[in-house]
């Protein structure tokens, strides 16, 4: 499922206030939730992190969880300066996050989806791309543009 089915316009943010990975955490929930999820994505997104860290190195973070209640999958991101420890193995600070909240009952999809991230959050230039938006709008065009073709023709897409 391309990241553009799950990441609403509207979940993509940047966080320029000092905050740590628990708050990095909340400001996803907050984003992932609305009024009626809110509570329940954030104690998942918690859960899960206080089990390893999400982040797989770059600079990025991955938090996520399965909840019970949602019917499709829910994507957030958050551009974080200043860059927050979330423990990862490179010992780099994480300044991209991108959170995930996805249906308890959907972890074919929910592990797609992890592939597909860590296939585009891969890419230097991707990141770096990220990292120079100058706004919300520019980083949220960035995060929402098809992969690049060369990307897609060695997945075997068209």
């Amino acid at each position: 499922m391309p990241l553009h089915d799950w990441l609403s316009p509207g979940r993509v943010a940047i966080v320029d206030v000092p905050t740590d990975r628990a708050g990095v955490i909340d400001a996803a929930a907050r984003l992932l939730g609305g009024v009626d999820h809110e509570s329940t994505i954030r104690d998942s997104l918690h859960a899960r992190e206080r089990l390893a860290s999400t982040a797989i190195g770059h600079g990025v973070a991955f938090p996520h969880g399965r909840v019970q209640g949602l019917e499709h999958s829910r994507g957030a991101f958050l551009r974080v300066t200043p860059a927050v420890d979330f423990n990862a193995t490179d010992g780099e600070p994480i300044d991209l996050v991108l959170a995930m909240a996805v249906p308890e009952h959907a972890l074919q999809e929910h592990l797609q989806q992890l592939a597909e991230l860590a296939e585009r959050f891969g890419d230097p230039a991707f990141r770096k791309a990220l990292r120079q938006a100058a706004d919300v709008d520019a980083l949220r065009d960035c995060l929402l543009a098809p992969a690049e073709p060369s990307r897609r023709a060695a997945n075997g897409e068209r």
